[in-house]
């Protein structure tokens, strides 16, 4: 067991400011996530993992959310809700689970494949290569519902790699990269953190700490990799920040709000993210 993984997780375009926001307060705070020997991206954080893991300084994926730049036109009906939410709670078996997920996603009436790709495009802006160090981005197979892991050696791009990472089942269309169907990486897990096993340091970075449905939550997921001998900083939003993130992540409304949440949480808490990140 060695090196260092940074995960980050998915949760919306408000979540991902939350995200943004920890990011820049932990580089302000002198803790060097750069230097992580693997960045691991889910929905989300799939976004800003490439992005950091490509040059952009976290300080500016912070500004960008307090400015109003990186908007996500994402309207949830209230129809498309129920379907998510029948589907993912219709077992208390995960596989079966995340299976009526992907036949919901698979069958619903939603816009071109081409949205998703534009929209993550606009997201990733100048950043279309795969980074010359380790990024993985977690994807859901929407025929066998297993977790996936594309990077640099996959033979896609890097835009198809995040856009199959991003795709909201029943709200975005699954994505098709390499002849197969994919769907968000967090309909499983919301971070993914068993992409981290056999690292000695995680970091994770998790807007939203459980997925829908019965599947294991980041700390519990954390905790299994405690148990393994990894030591593990799980960072998600305290009080403060659900507060002010709500319950609606898709609001772009909230987003500067909970990117100054996130930026204040990891401000208080970087001493003890040093402890283990720097150890």
């Amino acid at each position: 067991m060695s090196g260092s993984a940074l995960v980050l997780g998915g949760g919306g375009p408000v979540g991902g400011a939350w995200l943004a926001g920890v990011l820049a307060g932990l580089t302000a705070a002198g803790i060097d996530l750069g230097g992580a020997d693997v960045v691991i991206g889910t929905s989300a954080g799939a976004v800003f993992g490439s992005r950091l893991r490509s040059g952009v300084p976290a300080a500016d994926l912070y500004e960008r959310q307090l400015s109003g730049a990186d908007a996500v036109r994402l309207p949830v009906t209230a129809r498309q809700s129920a379907s998510f939410l029948w589907a993912a709670c219709g077992s208390r078996d995960p596989q079966r689970s995340v299976e009526r997920l992907a036949r919901a996603a698979l069958r619903a009436r939603t816009g071109p494949e081409s949205d998703v790709l534009d929209t993550v495009g606009s997201l990733l802006g100048d950043v279309c290569e795969w980074p010359e160090r380790e990024l993985r981005i977690a994807a859901v197979d929407a025929r066998s519902g297993r977790t996936e892991v594309f990077d640099s050696h996959s033979g896609v791009t890097l835009l198809e790699a995040v856009a199959a990472s991003c795709a909201v089942p029943v709200v975005w269309p699954p994505v098709t990269v390499a002849g197969r169907r994919w769907m968000d990486g967090g309909s499983r897990s919301t971070a993914n953190l068993q992409l981290a096993r056999g690292y000695r340091r995680v970091l994770a970075i998790v807007p939203v700490p459980r997925a829908v449905g019965p599947h294991p939550s980041a700390p519990q997921q954390a905790a299994e990799l405690s148990a393994e001998g990894a030591r593990v900083v799980l960072l998600s939003p305290d009080r403060a920040a659900r507060r002010v993130m709500g319950r609606n992540l898709t609001d772009d409304t909230r987003r500067p709000a909970a990117a100054r949440a996130g930026h204040a949480q990891a401000s208080a808490l970087a001493p003890s993210v040093a402890d283990v990140w720097q150890g």
